[in-house]
């Protein structure tokens, strides 16, 4: 298949996951938006913006290395080996059990080190409140997680984007329960401030899990996949090989999002309304990211399963056509950064300091938008052919070896303060994106020239 033939099942399996995808992002937009109506919005989105940034830091680096099962399972999938993705599935549920625990165990010790932060204390104290509120759906977000990957390589995605769409109306709801408090009769439900919207996000994340069960158990019944009758025996070096795999694809996600992280460190030292600027704008670029992530799943997926069926041609047009879907609508998000910057920052808050404070890091956002079209794209792909490791490399050199010091320079020296922070991460982005879409071209190169075994992994094995 060429290019042009593979954007339309690219596109079929991509949309439900960007409708998941964006859902899943509006949880986060959705928090900030509701505590930015709060008394004091500066103090109440800049306690959220750490809460959510420190945690979303260390859970999805976490949980990153549950990518390895993109490759087993589409793989499999692609060989028509439904008993091996089987029994991939019950080890990466015995891995993200491990996983979520380790994560529970560092959120619960983390208000210990951040008390310790030169940040407004008030700030502090809301984000490790919130920070613990979250901590409560870390076993539901894992087993999601888990179940979701098996679902996407089974090209199950439409109960994926049903999830996340109906478990944004209970956050919706939960947030204003919550946040702001109500009474009925005798009924009274107290107003926990920044503390209720991150308990309305673990009962939300509570209910995907739920939700993804319950689809798996429908569908199972439906196809019999054989889920029901397969071996339950442990298998301990399926669990060394996922989390071989997975490993460089959770470091390269905790690489990529630590460097938010350190950003929003270092602007919390600016004080609350950069802070508060900052959250806004990333919220923003995080939403319009989402997109192309859902079609770098897509991407994976694909080009595993090409590989599965031993067409290394269809796996090769597959990962270039998500490529230039990612990179399409970056695009246009871009244009829409650049027209309508201070209309989006004011849709948060009415608060015109915090306002001023975004639109100039929405237009530094719309400039990088191609480049992380192109860079999370070709991930996807490339994890797709068992390439797990390339990606944590450039992130490692773009991010933190060029962009960071660029962007403490701008910062900090030049006295740019939180946009010189922003084109620090713009210039990281334009290398990750430059250089991770030449390594996929040189990949597709080799994919075409190969001969295929019976493994199901071909590379990073």
């Amino acid at each position: 298949m060429s290019i042009r033939q593979q954007i339309r099942p690219v596109l079929t399996l991509a949309l439900p996951l960007i409708l998941a995808e964006l859902g899943w992002m509006s949880m986060g937009i959705v928090d900030t938006v509701m505590v930015g109506h709060m008394a004091n919005p500066a103090l109440a989105i800049s306690s959220a913006a750490l809460g959510q940034v420190l945690y979303n830091t260390i859970a999805f680096g976490i949980a990153g290395i549950l990518l390895g099962l993109d490759t087993y399972l589409s793989q499999s999938h692609g060989a028509g080996h439904f008993d091996e993705a089987n029994r991939w599935l019950l080890h990466g549920l015995i891995l993200a059990a491990g996983l979520a625990l380790t994560l529970i165990l560092i959120v619960f010790c983390a208000p210990n080190l951040m008390m310790r932060l030169p940040i407004d204390h008030a700030v502090i104290t809301g984000s490790v409140s919130f920070l613990g509120a979250l901590n409560y759906g870390t076993p539901a977000l894992f087993l999601y997680f888990t179940l979701r990957r098996y679902l996407q390589a089974f090209n199950h995605v439409r109960p994926i984007a049903a999830a996340l769409v109906t478990a944004n109306l209970i956050n919706v709801f939960g947030n204003w329960l919550l946040i702001y408090g109500h009474s009925w009769g005798p009924i009274h439900i107290p107003a926990l401030g920044v503390t209720g919207s991150g308990l309305s996000t673990s009962f939300s994340r509570c209910y995907l899990a739920l939700f993804m069960v319950i689809s798996l158990w429908r569908i199972e019944r439906r196809h019999h996949y054989g889920l029901r009758s397969m071996s339950r025996h442990f298998e301990p070096r399926r669990i060394h090989r996922l989390a071989l795999l997975g490993a460089p694809a959770g470091a390269q996600i905790f690489v990529e999002i630590s460097i938010f992280a350190t950003v929003t460190f270092l602007i919390g030292f600016l004080g609350r309304l950069p802070l508060a600027g900052h959250e806004i704008a990333l919220n923003c670029a995080s939403f319009t990211f989402m997109v192309p992530f859902a079609i770098s799943a897509a991407a994976a997926v694909r080009v595993g399963q090409g590989i599965g069926r031993k067409a290394p041609e269809e796996a090769a047009s597959a990962g270039w056509a998500a490529i230039l879907l990612g990179a399409c609508v970056m695009a246009c998000f871009s244009a829409v950064l650049l027209l309508f910057p201070r209309a989006i920052a004011s849709s948060f808050t009415t608060d015109s300091g915090v306002i001023t404070a975004a639109v100039p890091l929405l237009l530094v956002a719309a400039v990088f938008q191609f480049f992380d079209g192109l860079q999370i794209t070709a991930t996807g792909s490339l994890r797709g052919a068992g390439n797990t490791h390339a990606g944590l490399l450039v992130h490692i050199i773009g991010y933190w070896i060029i962009g960071l010091p660029i962007g403490y320079f701008f910062g900090f020296h030049l006295h740019y303060g939180a946009v010189g922070l922003w084109m620090g991460l713009c210039v990281g982005l334009m290398v990750a994106g430059t250089t991770l879409t030449l390594i996929w071209r040189h990949t597709t190169k080799k994919l075409e020239a190969s001969k295929f075994t019976q493994e199901p992994l071909t590379t990073n094995n």
